[in-house]
């Protein structure tokens, strides 16, 4: 039984070795569509093994010299996006490894603006999202949550 474990353990940390080792490929596969682009978002990503990283919901009230962003939706979701890929160097990725989002809102009004803002600051292949609108968030000067998942290296 010790045997078999052992060769199990070593043959799952061999499979670890190699999927971290294939890791430095950027393998993501983006579905895409026109209008999904025109929103800033992909139908779907399909990955292959990789890192997971799951980005708990993110607020970005204040910037980062400590300025309040009350009633500022704008530089609310640029400093959202840079803490945003803070979070993914920190776990050794970077913001173009989010591969799903969910967008919370408090304004529906701000719908298009956030598309705008995240093709700005993403450029191209966005992950998947969903946006939805609520009445408020946590603290009540957001405007904006983000909360995602990403996937760091794969095939």
């Amino acid at each position: 039984m010790t045997g078999l474990l052992l060769r199990c353990c070593t043959g799952a940390g061999l499979l670890a070795a190699c999927v971290f080792c294939a890791g430095g490929a950027e393998a993501k596969n983006y579905i895409t569509e026109t209008r999904a682009q025109s929103r800033g978002y992909s139908e779907a990503v399909v990955t292959e093994g990789g890192k997971m990283v799951w980005l708990a919901g993110q607020t970005a009230t204040a910037d980062d010299a400590g300025k309040s962003l009350a009633g500022d939706f704008d530089g609310q979701v640029r400093q959202l996006f840079k803490n945003l890929d803070r979070t993914m160097q920190k776990a050794g990725g970077r913001l173009s490894d989010i591969v799903q989002m969910t967008v919370f809102i408090t304004d529906v009004r701000n719908g298009d603006r956030f598309v705008k803002l995240r093709h700005d600051l993403l450029k191209d292949n966005f992950p998947g999202s969903a946006m939805i609108t609520i009445s408020a968030l946590a603290a009540p000067a957001a405007k904006i949550e983000i909360q995602g998942y990403a996937v760091i290296g794969g095939r």
